[in-house]
C-alpha cells in the first residue's frame, strides 16, 4: 500500500520542460517516502553522505532536490542497495556479524574498538547503540584483530573496563560532529557545530561576546529527537550529545574559539545599530567588503581584550 502511495505522489508532481533545470525540492519526510525508506533509515543515510540535502531558505529545515531523488532511483538495485547502506544493527546482531558473544562485543564497543553510528532509547530508558554491518565485517576480517575476538583481552584493557570506561557516547559524538561539519556551509555554521556538543555555560565561557553567542545559536543544531521535549528520554539524549570528558571539552572549546575567530573575520556577528545622543537610531552599519577589515573602533574586540579596551576608554 505504501508503494502505491509513493508512485502516486511521484507521478502527480509535474516534470520540468526539456532544457530547464528542475528546482523542485521535497521535505525530508516526503523524500523518505519517495525513496522507500523509514525515517530512521533516511536520517542515517543523510548522515553517512548517501543522500544529499539542501538548506531551506524559508528556515523550515533541510530539503531534498528532485534530481537527487532521481539520481538515487537510477542506481543499480534500488531501493534494496540504498536500504542496505542505511542499515544499522544492535548489539545482538552485531555480535553475530563478528562471530563473538554479546558480552565480548559490548566490551569491544566500550573500549572504542568498534564505533556506534546511531542510538535510540527503548521503553525501559536503556540506550540501544547501533552499528554498521560493513564496518563490523571489516573489523572481524582484519587478521590483526583476531586475538581480540577469540582470546582473553589484555590485562590493560580489562583494567580499563573494570574502571568503568565506556567510549560509546564519546565516539558517537565524534562521528556526529563530523556529519555536522560536512553539512555546514558557512564559517558560523562550522562554529555552531562545535558549540552543539558543548554545555551552554562552556559556550558562554569560550565565546565572551553576547552578540556572537546569539548569532551562534541561530545555527546551533539540537541533538536528534528522542522522546517528547522535556521528557526523561529527551534529557538522556541531550546528555549523550553533550561532551563530558575534560580532554574532550578542552579540545572542543579550543576549536570553537578558533572557529569563531575565523567566522568573525569572514563576517562579523550582527549588532544593534548605535544610537545618536538625541535618541534616534544611527544609520545601520554596513559590513566591510570581502578581504577588508573594518576599523577597530567600530567593532571593538570581545572577551577579555574587549573589557581591557573598554576600561582604558
Amino acid at each position: 500500500m505504501s508503494g502505491d502511495t509513493i508512485t502516486h505522489e511521484s507521478t502527480s508532481t509535474p516534470h520540468p520542460a526539456a532544457g530547464k533545470r528542475d528546482t523542485t525540492t521535497f521535505s525530508q519526510s516526503r523524500a523518505a517516502r519517495e525513496l522507500g525508506l523509514t525515517r530512521r533509515q533516511f536520517d542515517l543515510a543523510v548522515r553517512l553522505g548517501h543522500i544529499r540535502t539542501l538548506p531551506d531558505e524559508g528556515g523550515g529545515g533541510r530539503r531534498v532536490a528532485r534530481e537527487e531523488i532521481e539520481r538515487l532511483r537510477a542506481q543499480q538495485d534500488f531501493p534494496e542497495a540504498l536500504r542496505k547502506r542505511a542499515e544499522a544493527v544492535g548489539t545482538r546482531q552485531a555480535a553475530e556479524v563478528m562471530g563473538v558473544t554479546g558480552d565480548r562485543f559490548t566490551r569491544l564497543a566500550r573500549l572504542g574498538l568498534v564505533v556506534p553510528v546511531d542510538f535510540y532509547v527503548n521503553r525501559y530508558r536503556a540506550v540501544v547503540w547501533l552499528y554498521l554491518p560493513d564496518e563490523l565485517e571489516g573489523f572481524a576480517a582484519d587478521p590483526n584483530n583476531g586475538p581480540l575476538l577469540n582470546r582473553p583481552l589484555p590485562e590493560s584493557l580489562r583494567d580499563q573496563l573494570h574502571a568503568g570506561l565506556d567510549l560509546r557516547p564519546r565516539n558517537w559524538r565524534g562521528r556526529y560532529l563530523g556529519f555536522l561539519l560536512r553539512q555546514a556551509e558557512d564559517p558560523w555554521e562550522r562554529a555552531a557545530a562545535l558549540a552543539s556538543l558543548l554545555d551552554p555555560l562552556q559556550v558562554s565561557e569560550t565565546v565572551g561576546d553576547p552578540y556572537e553567542r546569539a548569532h551562534l545559536n541561530r545555527f546551533r543544531v539540537r541533538p536528534p529527537a528522542h522522546g517528547a521535549p522535556g521528557s526523561p528520554t529527551a534529557h538522556l539524549t541531550e546528555r549523550i550529545a553533550t561532551a563530558e570528558d575534560p580532554d574532550e571539552i578542552a579540545w572542543l572549546r579550543a576549536d570553537l574559539a578558533g572557529a569563531v575567530t575565523q567566522a568573525r573575520q569572514h563576517r562579523p556577528a550582527p549588532r544593534p545599530a548605535p544610537r545618536h545622543p538625541d535618541g534616534g537610531a544611527a544609520p545601520e552599519a554596513r559590513p566591510a567588503p570581502d578581504g577588508q577589515r573594518e576599523p577597530a573602533r567600530e567593532n571593538p574586540p570581545g572577551g577579555l581584550l574587549g573589557r581591557i579596551f573598554r576600561r582604558g576608554a
